[in-house]
Formats: structure tokens, C-alpha cells, sequence
């Protein structure tokens, strides 16, 4: 028989088991950016899908995101999938793709803001245009897609749901994480005001900010060293899967959520 010590290490590091759909979206129409690939943003694709929403999918790299788009289709129907390539760098394509859900959907109910540039570099030795870009995709690129979202919303009359991706980065320290965790903190505090000036639209905004959850890009940003402690740090002696990030994004988008806005959902198994 296992010891304490052994039973609470297993239960710690155990894989949680999938939670199935309950059609909380069904009928409704959901755009995520950032959403080809195995990360958060793909996660909270599949997850929109199986609750039941049409989802328009948007990345940047337009071979993943014809590949996520195939899959997807081939899963839940070509009806319910649909994707348009976007840099959230560019407002021209932002513009497009808020379009296109026009277009094809007749209007949308939930943007998921989740594109967003990281990289570790000490600020001693960081340069101006390593500052700027990830800024500019993670801070401005989260401002350009709400400002539309906003728009959207405001001129079809629809009320809807805003969800951004955050960090916990944007509220603690961590050492080669400046420009990150400033562009992080600029998307918390984005989110309040935009869920105030929104309300009166009927449309909430929110955010999540996870601590860490695994996926291949990850990787390869960071180094080994780096994941292993923090991942120690952890209070359940693991990382979060994409899709436990993905579930509370879908709480956010749900009528569960009904009464809050401006807020900023920490999905850490550690304090803020």
C-alpha cells in the first residue's frame, strides 16, 4: 500500500480526465485567434465545438491553420468550421476576418483574443525592436481585436462575450519576462476598461490568465531547466493541459458567467 507521502504525489501528478461537452454554446458563434496548433488556442477551439458553437478559426501561419481547419471540419462538420488567416499585427486582416463573421455567420457572440508573442531575454540586453514586437502582438494585437469585437457588436445590436488571454506574468515577477509580463499586465488592465465601456452594449469581457500550461511552442521558447521549475512550483506537481485553460475560457463565454465582466480568472494551481 502506498504511503501518504506516495498516494498524494500520484493524485498531484495524475492527467485529469477530458470533460465532455454540454452544449452550453450550442448555436452560437465563436472567433479565436491564434487557434491553429496544439496550444491554448487550438484547445479553446475544440472545446467552443464541442459545446456546440460555430467557430471561425484565425492564426497567423496559414498552413497550420488550413491543417486545424481540415481536422476540425472532418470532426464536426464543415458548417460549424470555417478559418481566415490573420496577423493581428495588421488591421486591414482584422478587419477582414471580423468580415468575414459577418458574411458567413450573419453577426458573432464570442471573440477569444488568445494570439500573443513571448520570448526570455534579461532587459539589460533587450532591444527595442524585441520589446516593440512583442507588444505590438500581444498588447496592441488583444486592443485591435476587442476594438473590433466592440464595433461588431455595437452596429449588429448583438450583446456577446470577450475573452483575452492574460498571464499570471502580469501580476508577478519573473526574470526575462519584461516585455511579456508588461504586455500581460496591459491586457489585464485593457480588460477592465473595455468591460466597463462595453457594458452598456451588453457584451462582457473578461480574461484568463494561466500560469503554465504545456503545448509544443512552449518548448520551444523556453528552456528545459526553466519548465521543470516551474512546473515544481506548482501546487498540483504538474502543468496545466490546454484544454483545463480552455474550459474555464468556456465557462467565460457560457451564461454561467452571466454576472462577470472586467474580471481576470487566474487558472494556476498556485496564488497569483
Amino acid at each position: 500500500m502506498d504511503s501518504v507521502e506516495e498516494f498524494g504525489a500520484k493524485i498531484r501528478r495524475a492527467a485529469p480526465a477530458y470533460v465532455p461537452g454540454h452544449e452550453l454554446l450550442a448555436g452560437r458563434t465563436a472567433v479565436v485567434t491564434a487557434a491553429a496548433g496544439a496550444g491554448i488556442g487550438g484547445a479553446t477551439a475544440r472545446r467552443l465545438l464541442e459545446e456546440g458553437a460555430r467557430v471561425v478559426l484565425s492564426d497567423a501561419h496559414a498552413r497550420r491553420l488550413k491543417e486545424s481547419e481540415q481536422a476540425l471540419a472532418a470532426e464536426f462538420g464543415a458548417d460549424r468550421v470555417s478559418a481566415l488567416p490573420c496577423d493581428v499585427t495588421r488591421e486591414e486582416q482584422i478587419q477582414a476576418l471580423f468580415a468575414h463573421v459577418g458574411e458567413v455567420h450573419g453577426g458573432l457572440d464570442i471573440v477569444v483574443n488568445n494570439a500573443g508573442l513571448g520570448g526570455t531575454s534579461a532587459l539589460v540586453d533587450m532591444s527595442d525592436d524585441q520589446w516593440s514586437r512583442v507588444l505590438d502582438v500581444t498588447l496592441n494585437g488583444t486592443f485591435r481585436c476587442v476594438r473590433a469585437a466592440l464595433r461588431a457588436f455595437r452596429d449588429t445590436g448583438r450583446t456577446g462575450v470577450v475573452v483575452n488571454n492574460a498571464s499570471v506574468v502580469g501580476w508577478r515577477a519573473q526574470a526575462g519576462q519584461a516585455h511579456y509580463a508588461a504586455a500581460k499586465a496591459g491586457v489585464m488592465a485593457l480588460t477592465r476598461c473595455a468591460a466597463t465601456e462595453a457594458a452598456d452594449l451588453g457584451v462582457r469581457v473578461n480574461a484568463v490568465a494561466p500560469s503554465l500550461a504545456m503545448h509544443p511552442h512552449l518548448v520551444k521558447v523556453t528552456s528545459a531547466e526553466l519548465l521543470a521549475e516551474l512546473t515544481e512550483k506548482e501546487a498540483f506537481g504538474r502543468y496545466a493541459e490546454p484544454w483545463e485553460v480552455a474550459n474555464v475560457i468556456v465557462f467565460l463565454a457560457s451564461t454561467y458567467s452571466s454576472y462577470l465582466t472586467g474580471e481576470v480568472v487566474s487558472v494556476s494551481s498556485q496564488r497569483a
